[in-house]
């Protein structure tokens, strides 16, 4: 079948590689996220990656221990890196290529982004890790994605979650909550959905980036989407 999106930027949570724990990474999870990665590429699918901090550390651990928001926001940044090392290193022993490029450079462990260098590994067939967020305080992970996203020329940004998309409500505690098959940008601003933060949201808007929102656990579910299938929620201008 012929791939709809060729290039993705695949977004997904710290906390999602603890699988059941409470803290750090979690052997059985990070195989399993890698084996998803690993059927992209088998396609012919160009992949960089972001990956949050949250499951080694949160800024609301520190709140009024007396260190600065910046300080605080570094740290997770530093986060970031121990996770996509992580990762780079289960790709690799899945027997595909992987580097990681941070926003906060740290020699000998990753490199300093290079947009350019970073476009001529993903033609390559490497799969890119992107670490450190922006390397700004006062931004997220999400925005990094959508950064990236914009910045490497992906043609959509995969949003993983823990649920199948967005919806109207949190399934969780709402029952009667239903799914959007699919919304506008400025749709999910006016509702203000909380799926991803709004800055990473307008970049998207401004820059026509579609976000996909869905499940990470479900299996083979980003494959559907880079084959054109709907799975989770669509979020584009809607032209």
């Amino acid at each position: 079948m012929a791939l709809k999106y060729k290039r993705i930027l695949l977004k997904f949570s710290g906390e999602a590689l603890m699988g059941k724990g409470q803290f750090g990474l979690d052997a059985d999870t990070l195989k399993q996220v890698v084996g998803e990665v690993k059927a992209l590429h088998d396609l012919g699918v160009e992949i960089g990656i972001v990956v949050g901090g949250g499951n080694i550390f949160r800024g609301a651990q520190i709140q009024g221990a007396g260190i600065q928001r910046t300080t605080g926001d570094h740290m997770g940044m530093m986060a970031t890196v121990i996770n996509a090392i992580a990762l780079r290193d289960v790709i690799e022993s899945a027997g595909l290529s992987s580097s990681v490029y941070s926003a906060m450079t740290i020699e000998g462990v990753s490199s300093g982004f290079n947009v350019n260098e970073v476009k001529k590994q993903l033609a390559n067939g490497n799969i890119v890790v992107f670490a450190a967020g922006t390397g700004s305080p006062f931004f997220t992970t999400d925005t990094a994605a959508a950064l990236r996203g914009v910045e490497i020329d992906a043609d959509i940004v995969l949003k993983a979650t823990k649920v199948d998309g967005i919806y109207t409500a949190d399934p969780v505690k709402d029952a009667s909550a239903t799914r959007y098959q699919s919304l506008t940008y400025d749709q999910v601003i006016q509702k203000n959905l909380q799926v991803m933060d709004m800055t990473a949201f307008v970049l998207c808007r401004d820059h026509k980036m579609p976000i996909r929102v869905f499940d990470m656990f479900k299996d083979h579910a980003a494959i559907r989407i880079v084959q054109g299938e709907d799975e989770g929620t669509l979020v584009s201008s809607g032209e």
